[in-house]
């Protein structure tokens, strides 16, 4: 059994216009890796070089934030939901 990770429109670019994407994979930190091993470039938009999720950017697990959680090391397991959403900021 696989995790969902839902895409949100700003990085569906990444996925060819993928709204949901299954993944397997240990934690958050190793999802991220996934996505990017399927969609090239999508890595950059959600962590900076050092690996660390960009300020922007909510990741949520089962409707949790990530960072009330063990952040990028926060463990999934099949079944669970993985939410990556980039701020959207306008005026």
């Amino acid at each position: 059994m696989s995790v969902t990770v839902h895409i949100s429109a700003p990085l569906r670019r990444f996925t060819s216009g993928e709204s949901e994407v299954e993944m397997t994979a240990n934690n958050v930190l190793d999802c991220i890796d996934e996505l990017e091993a399927r969609f090239p470039g999508i890595r950059g938009n959600i962590l900076n070089e050092h690996s660390q999720r960009h300020k922007f950017v909510n990741i949520y697990l089962n409707g949790d934030d990530v960072r009330s959680l063990q952040g990028l090391s926060t463990t999934i397991r099949p079944g669970d939901e993985i939410s990556i959403v980039p701020a959207i900021a306008g005026g």
